[in-house]
Formats: structure tokens, sequence, C-alpha cells
């Protein structure tokens, strides 16, 4: 009998925190769990975006909630992602250090265009639809708009503007009034100026929107009229409906949830917002949104890993030295393999150096002097889909110290946590890229690496070492570098 293990996404929200558990099936996924808490994570940010101790405890309180569901799920099976609010709060190291308490598996702040990519994924995975589409997704605190066609995006964007930050600024008293509607309105359209031309341009067929705010709307204009397609005059209808209210507790609408009721007319704005800033004549609801676009992605194989294509892409777009970076990947490999079990290299680590490798030459597009320095840049700033905030951060990390000097100020920064193991991974990616630095790989002896707590000895033929003087020399040199990060080189 076959195996079908069950794999988890978690979506941590402005508004709600989610959880989905399926299982891949003959390459289908089947949804097998899905819970739902409504967190207001985005109504607890005070005007310096630091999130209160109540909002704080309210997502741990959740989250202990989800330990428990996948209580005995291995971390490669769970994949957990941050949006908005955890990705502009200030406090962010507080709360991550509060939530591993009562959580086990890595938080993974994602940026909003790979918010949006995710999002497409999720609804592209699952609707056909072979003509350009438009996808909305109303937040919390912001708003992801893509064209796509089939399974690949053609525009990101995320706007700061979502449901529950509109409601804490026009309606955070419950009053409803078409002057208050119609400030939140023009707001909105300012946050989507900025993009309207080159939406317009490129143009759609079919709008899609997705999660609870669309999903609440799209109920209401059922409710009211006998379709349930979405429409500028139907929006106009509920928000009439809204404003005769004159409080949002007054709204007698049976498809409108009660919980929902605290962010439902910020949203309202931004949709209608929407469709006047982008012309947008009907759209219509999809159940599917980031959570699926996480479940996706996760079954996929190496060779459909939207990392792997990215990687593979920049490579291209730099014109890097393909065969000199493959080179120090198997460099990384045996190392890695060498220092398995007493440095804990796990196959993580191996894809975060070997990226890093194929990656560490891109500063020389701008140019070779500082060129550590140019690609830690490049790749911290750039939009790299399917990686997370943190992952970029590492790998910008290891491209800026690869080389020279390691300024231990600036690694704790770039990196945040888990210094001292980072710094181990370091050594092991710089060792590997000087054992390769003549791009002569016939010309390299037989090496082993062991390590015993912080030592590290490069085992190496002692003749082969006399007779390269300078590699010698450029070991001497490691062994002064990798002392600032507490790692004693020996060979």
């Amino acid at each position: 009998m076959r195996d079908y293990p069950s794999i988890a996404a978690v979506d941590l929200g402005s508004n709600s925190f989610h959880l989905v558990v399926a299982r891949e099936v003959d390459g289908r996924l089947q949804l097998l769990h899905k819970e739902k808490q409504r967190v207001y994570l985005a109504a607890g940010l005070d005007d310096d975006f630091n999130l209160s101790d109540e909002a704080i405890t309210r997502a741990l309180d959740t989250l202990a909630q989800f330990a428990t569901t996948l209580h005995e799920f291995p971390k490669e099976s769970v994949q957990v992602v941050a949006t908005y609010t955890l990705r502009n709060c200030k406090n962010l190291n507080y709360f991550l250090a509060k939530a591993k308490q009562v959580f086990p598996y890595p938080i993974n702040v994602i940026s909003g265009q790979e918010e949006a990519r995710l999002i497409y994924q999720g609804v592209a995975n699952h609707e056909h639809d072979t003509h350009n589409r438009l996808v909305i997704d109303i937040g919390g605190g912001s708003t992801e708009l893509v064209i796509g066609q089939h399974l690949t995006h053609k525009l990101l964007s995320s706007r700061n503007v979502g449901c529950v930050t509109m409601n804490k600024t026009y309606f955070a008293d419950g009053k409803l009034s078409a002057k208050r509607f119609k400030k939140a309105e023009i707001k909105a359209e300012q946050h989507i100026e900025s993009i309207t031309a080159s939406y317009l341009k490129l143009g759609w067929n079919t709008v899609i929107g997705t999660s609870g705010t669309i999903k609440a709307i799209a109920a209401m204009v059922s409710e009211l009229t006998p379709d349930d397609e979405i429409t500028l005059t139907k929006l106009e209808q509920i928000k009439q409906v809204f404003v005769d209210a004159e409080h949002i507790d007054k709204v007698t609408l049976k498809s409108l949830p009660e919980e929902r009721k605290v962010s439902i007319a910020g949203g309202l704005a931004v949709l209608i917002a929407l469709f006047r800033q982008l012309n947008i004549e009907c759209m219509r609801f999809s159940e599917y949104a980031l959570r699926e676009g996480l479940l996706f992605e996760m079954h996929q194989t190496e060779e459909f890993d939207i990392r792997t294509r990215t990687i593979n892409t920049f490579c291209d777009h730099y014109n890097v030295d393909k065969q000199h970076a493959d080179n120090i990947c198997e460099t990384i490999k045996l190392f890695a393999s060498q220092l398995k079990t007493s440095w804990s290299v796990s196959s993580y680590d191996l894809e975060m150096l070997c990226w890093a490798a194929k990656l560490h030459e891109v500063g020389l597009a701008i140019n070779s002097s500082g060129m550590h320095k140019h690609g830690a840049y490049i790749v911290r700033h750039s939009q790299l889909p399917g990686f997370t905030q943190t992952q970029q951060s590492r790998l910008s990390a290891l491209i800026r110290f690869y080389r020279k000097k390691i300024k231990v100020a600036e690694l704790s920064e770039l990196v945040e946590d888990e210094v001292d193991q980072f710094s181990r991974l370091l050594a092991v990616f710089r060792l590997s890229v000087l054992v390769n630095q003549k791009r002569q790989q016939d010309q390299l002896p037989e090496l082993n690496l062991s390590a015993v707590d912080n030592t590290l000895t490069l085992h190496i033929a002692s003749d082969w070492l006399e007779s390269h003087s300078l590699f010698q020399a450029d070991l001497e040199q490691e062994q002064q570098y990798l002392k600032t990060v507490n790692i004693q080189l020996t060979f």
C-alpha cells in the first residue's frame, strides 16, 4: 500500500491566520484539513509600526493551537509565511523570539511581490484560463494585484492598502457615511494610481478576486442581486445599504458574518477604488489563494522548483560563469558530506550554499572592485521569486563575506539570529571558493574537511601544498579572517 505523506501550509495574514493540511496523491493535491483564526494583527500596529502586546498574545495563542495540529509533522513538510503586518512591524524579532517558544516551525516573512506571486499560483493551478487574467487579493494590510496567463505571471504588485488598515483610519468607530466612504476610496485610489497605466496597457480578459474580503462581498452581492458576479453598480448598491444603516452594527445583511464587520467597510472602499481606477467591468470570486500556492510549490520537483528557475534566470541575466559556479558547488557538496554529522549541515544548508555559489559573482556586472559588496546588494534588493526575505538576507550575507574581511557587526545585522551556525556555513563557503579560485579543476588535490566544535581542519597533501606556496599563503590569511567569527582553521 502506497504512503501519501501530508504537507501543511500556514499563512500568517494581517487579518486572519490560516492552516491547510493536504497530501499529494498521484500528482494531485487532496485537502485534508483547514483551520482559520481571526487575529486582527494589523489592528495591533501603532503609529510607529510596533505590534501591541495584545496582538502578539492573540497571534501566539493561535500559533500554539496550530502547533498542536501539526504535532509530529517534520519541519520540511510545513511551510509558514508571514505577510504585510509582520514584514512591516518594527518589533518583528521580538515577536519571532516569542513565537519560537510555542511554534517549532520557521516563520518566513515574504515580500509583497512574493505574496502576490504565491496568490497567483494558488489560482492558476486550480483554474484554467488561456487569456490574460487579473487576480486581486485584498488582505488586512495590503492588496495584491497580478496579471498572468496560464501558470506564468506577467505583472506583480503589492500596494500598502488593506481592509483592516483602511477600517482603522476611516471607520474605526463603526460609523458609516457617504463622506467617509469617499475619503477612503480616494485614499485607496492614490495607492493604486502609480500602477494603473502599466496594468491597463497589458490588459486582461477576466478578473478574479480571492480571499476573505472579496468572498464576503461576493456573498452580499448574491444576497442583494440575482447572480454572484461582482460589478461596480453592485458594489455601490452594497455601499448604499451601509450608508443607510449609518453604523456597521445596524447592517442587517444575512451574508455578512459578525466577525467580518470589523473590517468590511474598509475592504469595500478598496474594492470600489480598484474597480474605478482600473476600469474593471466585472469580477468573480475564487476559493484559491496564497495557501494553495504554497501547497502547490511544496510538492514540486527540483526541476520545477521556482527557486531553481529564479537562480538560473538570474545567472543568465548577469552572465555568470556557470562552470566555475558548478565547480564550487561540487566542492561544497564534498565538504558538506564530510561535515554533515560534526557540524549538522542539513540539505537546506547545502541548498543555500549552492545558491550562493551560483550568485556570488553577480557583482562583476557592476565592477570587479568590491564585487562581493555589489553582489550582496543586488541579491538583497532584487525580486527573487520563490525566496523569502530571510533567505534573501542570508544569501546576501554569504555573498557579502565570501572573501576578504568578515565584519561581525554587519554579519549579525544581515543574519539576525543563529549567527554561530551561519558562521560555520560561511567558513565552508569561503573555503570552497578559495580552493576553486584558479578555475582549474584538474589541478586540485584530494581534499578532506573535518571539524571538532569550532575547529575546522583541512586535510591536504603536504607535497602539493609545498608546491603551491601562494595557496598556502591564502590559507594562512583565511585563518586570520575566520578567527573573527570564532572559527579556528588548521591545515
